[in-house]
This record gives structure tokens, C-alpha cells and sequence, in this order.
């Protein structure tokens, strides 16, 4: 079925469903989410959810409204009490002699083994996963699937010889020493403050050229004399990295998790990097914010993303990664376009505050002695980009890599990536090397890309990783791959798995690693196999008709309802407890 309409994704006939046989599910209505028909009335407790439902009913009614942005205040997806959890002190226990004396007269958890398994819920499964490939679960009686190694009398069973053999794989995990320190505030943050206070070019002027690691830091170092002391190196010449002809993931908030990125480098990632991680909530000690850093020992070209919206922060947190983590680079993100980060000054605001963003570039490059990079956007407004004018100057700043997204702010995810600009940025950096990003979703989309913009060292990826992680084989490969229903179902059941093993095998990690497949979901549904497409490769931004696939499970992954997504989530990690409710956090997930 040829289809001359621009942005629809042509579907051979066979496979389209007639509007005639169907109903446009145009909105994520919760209702439609509902499992069980028994379930369908809510309490007062709930309206929340009604007003949520409520909300998305006039905003379907609304032609003119445009679903953009993200689903605020959203439920919480699930919530588990004190009460129904064993106490730490029975938690991990091997047996009868380790067991201990809780100490907290206010306890509310569980301290009777026997009294939590008969109240746990049923167990997902026979065979825990983390306990097969680690030889022990840390979540002891706790586990969905306890069965496998737990005793009748609550003993966590241990396959030692196995667990003598395992290593921890994730590096980077805020240690509790560290936490305290930033909670009170003791931490040591002199000589990042002495690098700003000298290179700070808002308030006076300074030789730009001065080799500030003579002079700031100079005090503080002990131990014997090394090369670095007589000869003093330029920031990039400490370590480098080869940027050439790289395939980078793109840092992917709330779905470019670890255990995602653990998807990606098996599918041929060169380059990972984590979530972006807001600087404040580093300083802070924040563990959720720490855990946007963590690495797998997978991921061997790995950095993190940070975001602030001043130089004395982004300087700090510079110098707190480099003393307290393993990274091979840490990128700066200045094209953000999140309301919230931009009003403050951070993210895409960056690009307006030329001095304030030279001096955090200069500061935490010259404190780095790994690379330290920036990531943007190709200005604010659409009609008005400014990239071109900043890059120039990143080079002298210290950037060691600046990847431009080929989109503005105003633009979000509406337009085509920009990639004619790309090139012009790429060739007014020289000799500061630019990746290129933006609607790279095929072989055919990286080639045409590299033809548009020679001059770029690599590529980076975002979207087109989330909808279909396989688009790095693909590239590397040179080939289309029809990926069946099945392969990409084992995909699912190993990102499942490696959830369990990063979130936990408990309740909340079992929820945690669902609520996560859940968002992945919601854009790996947008994947057009490839034998039912009429011109192959399909493009990021072509919605398809309503079609089904050449199987059921095929046909059950192309749903955009969200009670499909569950229904797949059930599959891999059970039923979902009473009172799920889940919403997408993209509205109109970036077509």
C-alpha cells in the first residue's frame, strides 16, 4: 500500500487493519489499562487517578490540544509499607547462629522468618536469576524467587563456591562515608573553589593561557615527585581518547538506565554514558542521583552526564567524580530543554551565559585528568542558531568532544535533525572533534548522514537506540536485520533479568525493574518489523497505520495501549500487584 502522505510509514496491504475493524486509541486513557474488570472502581483514595483520567479524556476531546512534553504528577506505580517486610536483621541470614537481636524498639518490619513467608506473596518463579549467576541473593527471603534458594525455616541458601568466585560488576556506588561528608557538608571541595575564583572571567580579567595547575593545587599535593610535577601537561594530554568513528549511545534519562546500556553494548555500542545527573543532588549525596553514575565493568568507554547552572557547582562535581569514581570522561549537557533546568539557567540556558559556560569549562578541564566534553543543541530558538558562534571557542576552553543535537529547543523532538548545521558546526570546531545526532534509525540513515556531514568523527544515538537497540549491529554489519517477534522477546526477558540484578529480586525491585521495561516499552512499540514494510528501512519520525503482525506476539509489541505493555511486563516478571497503575512519562512519546 503505497502511501504519498509524509510522515506515515508504509505497511503492505496484508497486514494494514481497516478502520472499519478497529478503534484509534489516540490517548493512553488508565481506564484502558485496567486488568481486571473486578478492579474497576476506585476509592477516595484514588482521585488522583481520576482527575489523571479525567484530564486525558478533555485533552482527547480537544483537536487543537497537542500531546508535547511530559505526563507530570503521575501516580506512583507502586507503593509497599513497612509491614509486609521482613526486618534487615532476618533479611540475609545463613543460618540459625547469624541470626541477631533487632535493636530499634519502633521497628515496624517483620522479625519472624516463618511469619513472612506464609504472608509473602507467591513466588514469579522457581529459578532467582542473581542467585544462579552469583551463587548467592542478597535479597534473601525477600526474593520473588525464593523458592530456589530459600530454606523452610528462612535460611538464605549460598552456592559458595560459586560466590567466592564472583566479583562486584558495578562500579561507582555511593559509598556511605562519602554520603555523610556531603550531607554535612565536609567534604573538601578547595581546590575546585581556588580554579574558579582564578579563571572566573564574569567579575575580572585573568591570563586565559595561565597554567593554573602551577598555581591552584600546588599546596595540597604530597607524595614523591612525579613527571606531572616537572612538566606540566595541558589537560587533554593526560588522557585521550580516540573519538574517531565511534558509535555513542546517547545519555537517555529515566530509560537509558544500566541495565539498557548493558543491551546496547552487546549489540555493538562503542560509547556509553549515564543518565544526566544534576549537580546539586551530587553535592547533595543523593543516592538516587549517584546511581546515574554507576557503570558496568560492560561498558569499558563509559562517562557520566552532568548539569548545573554554575561554574562553582560544575567545577565541584568535576573534581568529586574524578576522586571518587572510575570514568573515562565526564560531559557536560547544555542543551537540556526541560522547562524546570532551563528557567534556572542550566541545560540549554548555558548557551545565552557565554561567560559563565567558559569558565566552567575551562575550570573543570583543566582539573580533569580525563577529557571532559559538552553536549548541545543547535541553539534556542529555531530561528535562530547560535551553535555555530560557540564552538569555535570550545576548543580553547578545553572541550576535548562537542556533540551537536540537530534540533533547537523550541524544536524539541518536531523537527528533522539539522545535520547540513551539524556539518557547519563540525567544520567551525576544527580542530575539536563533533559528533553528529539526530534521526539516525538505520544503516541507510547513517551513511546519507555521513554524506551530509564528512566532517563529523562519529555519531551518536538516542531514539533510534530505545526503539530498536540493534541499530549499532546494524550499522556495524552494513545490513537490515528482519528481527522476529521471538529474538526480540529474548531481549525483553534479558533486560528483565539484568534489572533483577541492578533494582533488586524483592518486590521493589521486581516493580522497579517493571516500571522500567514499562517506559522502554513505550518506545519499542514504534518498531516497524521489517518484512511488513512496503519501502524498507523504516524512518524515526513515520507513524504507521494500524496494522498486525505475522505472529501474535509480533502483533502484541505493536500495540500503543498501555494494558499490552503490561500484559508483555506480566510475562516477564508476574502479575502486577493491586493498585498498579502506570502512565507513560512522554504523552505523545516524540513522534
Amino acid at each position: 500500500m503505497k502511501n504519498s502522505n509524509a510522515g506515515v510509514c508504509a505497511i503492505k496491504d496484508e497486514y494494514v487493519l481497516q478502520k472499519s475493524n478497529i478503534i484509534e486509541e489516540k490517548s493512553h486513557n488508565l481506564e484502558k489499562r485496567k486488568l481486571d474488570e473486578s478492579s474497576a472502581s476506585f476509592d477516595d483514595n484514588n482521585l488522583e487517578f481520576k482527575k489523571t483520567k479525567i484530564e486525558t479524556t478533555e485533552d482527547k476531546n480537544d483537536s487543537k490540544t497537542k500531546k508535547r512534553g511530559q505526563n507530570k504528577s503521575r501516580p506512583k506505580i507502586f507503593k509497599d509499607g513497612k509491614e509486609s517486610k521482613p526486618c534487615p536483621t532476618i533479611l540475609d541470614v545463613e543460618s540459625s547462629e547469624q541470626l541477631k537481636i533487632c535493636q530499634y524498639n519502633n521497628c515496624k518490619f517483620i522479625h519472624d522468618s516463618k511469619q513472612f513467608l506464609n504472608s509473602k506473596p507467591k513466588d514469579i518463579g522457581d529459578q532467582c536469576h542473581v542467585y544462579k549467576v552469583r551463587g548467592k541473593c542478597p535479597r534473601g527471603i525477600a526474593c520473588r524467587y525464593g523458592s530456589d534458594h530459600i530454606t523452610a525455616d528462612g535460611f538464605n541458601i549460598v552456592n559458595r563456591e560459586k560466590f567466592d568466585q564472583w566479583k562486584d560488576d558495578t562500579k561507582n556506588t555511593l559509598q556511605p562515608s562519602l554520603q555523610t561528608q556531603l550531607q554535612k557538608k565536609k567534604y573538601n571541595f578547595d581546590l575546585a573553589e581556588k580554579l574558579v575564583k582564578h579563571l572566573d572571567t564574569r567579575n575580572k580579567s585573568v591570563d586565559k593561557n595561565l597554567n593554573t595547575s602551577a598555581d591552584v593545587g600546588e599546596d595540597i599535593k604530597i607524595g614523591a615527585v612525579t613527571d606531572e610535577d616537572l612538566i606540566k601537561l595541558l589537560p587533554r594530554e593526560r588522557k585521550t581518547i580516540d573519538w574517531n568513528n565511534k558509535l555513542y549511545l546517547s545519555p537517555l534519562t529515566t530509560v537509558g538506565n544500566l541495565p539498557f546500556r548493558r543491551i546496547c553494548k552487546e549489540f555493538g555500542a562503542d560509547v556509553t554514558c549515564g543518565e544526566m545527573a544534576l549537580c546539586e543532588s551530587l553535592l547533595k549525596g543523593l543516592k538516587q542521583e549517584w546511581a546515574l553514575v554507576k557503570r558496568h565493568e560492560t561498558e569499558d568507554l563509559f562517562g557520566a552526564q552532568i548539569c548545573g547552572n554554575n561554574p562553582y557547582i560544575i567545577t565541584k562535581v568535576a573534581q568529586l567524580l574524578q576522586e571518587n569514581t572510575e570514568l573515562d570522561f565526564i560531559d557536560l549537557n547544555i542543551g537540556c530543554p526541560i522547562d524546570l533546568i532551563y528557567k534556572k539557567g542550566g541545560g540549554s540556558g548555558m548557551m545565552h551565559r557565554l561567560p559563565a559556560l567558559e569558565t566552567s569549562v575551562r575550570c573543570a578541564s583543566k582539573l580533569l585528568s580525563i577529557p571532559f566534553t559538552v553536549k548541545m543543541r543547535t541553539g534556542v530558538y529555531q530561528d535562530k542558531k547560535i551553535t555555530h558562534t560557540i564552538v569555535p571557542k570550545m576548543s580553547n576552553w578545553g572541550a576535548s568532544l562537542i556533540t551537536v543535537h540537530g534540533r533547537s529547543r523550541e524544536a524539541r523532538y518536531t523537527k528533522s535533525s539539522d545535520w547540513e548545521y551539524i556539518e557547519t558546526c563540525a567544520q567551525a570546531a576544527t580542530p575539536c572533534p563533533v559528533y553528529g545526532n539526530g534521526d539516525i534509525f538505520s544503516y541507510e540513515d547513517y551513511v546519507e548522514m555521513r554524506k551530509i556531514a564528512p566532517t563529523v568523527k562519529g555519531i551518536m544515538i538516542g531514539r533510534g537506540a530505545l526503539i530498536k537497540p540493534w541499530i549499532f549491529n546494524e550499522i556495524k554489519e552494513q545490513k537490515i536485520w528482519d528481527i522476529s517477534s521471538k529474538d526480540r522477546f529474548e531481549i525483553l526477558k534479558k533486560y528483565s533479568n539484568y534489572g533483577l540484578e541492578h533494582w533488586g529480586s524483592d518486590t521493589q525491585g521486581v516493580e522497579s525493574t517493571r516500571r522500567f521495561l514499562l517506559e522502554w516499552l513505550s518506545f519499542l512499540y514504534r518498531y516497524v518489523p521489517v518484512g511488513l514494510l512496503e519501502r524498507p528501512p523504516q524512518r524515526i519520525n513515520e507513524r504507521p497505520p494500524t496494522y498486525f503482525g505475522r505472529d501474535d506476539l509480533e502483533t502484541l509489541m505493536a500495540s500503543s495501549n498501555c494494558t499490552d505493555w503490561i500484559k508483555i511486563s506480566e510475562m516477564l516478571l508476574g502479575p502486577v500487584p493491586d493498585g498498579f497503575q502506570f502512565l507513560p512519562k512522554h504523552k505523545a512519546n516524540s513522534y
